[in-house]
């Protein structure tokens, strides 16, 4: 089957489309979800009576507005359960729980990450997106700003053993935005870079870094967030990218 070339299969504009590459958190596999149902499991009896609203506070903290941590990580200075644990002190520190160095803290950060492990689940437009990309012969796979192995047993935690092509950032040493991750999964593809697609939630890595790669960026706005002088592609759910 000539890949690429079947009709209908991908939106109007994609018709010269070869392969597909997407990122993998908050893209493929619900991470925030994982995140913020796991950060109370085990975060719960350090603030009893916490209603829901700080709970989602406490949420958008260690999610969202500590993510300069997990930049120290890619760049070498912190390890991954470093940057999970000061994450995790800011979120709780706004409510004026600290947790204390030592036997607390090591608990805290392994009984987050067992919990967070079996919350991983993908989103629903994942498996339709694949089915066609399957049945129309067009190959794909995922490159993604973590370490291969973590990313693996993500992947496969969250059903979806079939994405066989992953990039990490320990394949080739560097993280996005750099070209040479994206180009790294384009060569595993074999197809070209300029008729690949790449999708991610991350307008500046995953939409802008790999179109200045070469590839197609796609940004995956699932939350309809403005973006003001975007020029790029956009969608809000993985289904419009299918004809």
């Amino acid at each position: 089957m000539d890949v690429g070339a079947g009709p209908g299969v991908l939106a109007p504009g994609l018709d010269g489309i070869r392969g597909v590459l997407f990122d993998i958190d908050d893209t493929l596999v619900d991470l925030e979800f994982a995140m913020t149902t796991a950060l109370r499991d085990v975060s719960e009896h350090l603030l009893p009576g916490l209603d829901d609203a700080g709970w989602e506070r406490v949420g958008r903290i260690f999610t969202r507005e500590t993510t300069h941590f997990y930049d120290r990580y890619l760049a070498g200075e912190l390890t991954f359960n470093e940057q999970r644990l000061l994450r995790g002190r800011a979120a709780l520190g706004h409510f004026g729980v600290e947790l204390e160095e030592g036997e607390q803290a090591h608990h805290w950060v392994s009984s987050y990450a067992s919990r967070q492990h079996s919350y991983i689940r993908p989103f629903d437009d994942v498996g339709p997106l694949l089915d066609a990309l399957d049945a129309a012969g067009i190959p794909y796979g995922a490159v993604s700003n973590n370490v291969h192995d973590y990313q693996r047993v993500k992947l496969d935690a969250a059903g979806l053993e079939r994405i066989r092509v992953l990039v990490g950032t320990d394949t080739v040493g560097v993280p996005k935005p750099d070209p040479a991750i994206y180009l790294e999964g384009v060569r595993r593809l074999g197809t070209g870079a300029g008729e690949t697609l790449y999708v991610g939630d991350n307008r500046l890595l995953d939409a802008e870094g790999s179109t200045a790669a070469g590839l197609l960026g796609v940004w995956l706005n699932r939350g309809g967030d403005p973006a003001p002088g975007f020029a790029g592609r956009e969608v809000t759910t993985l289904l419009e990218l299918l004809g």
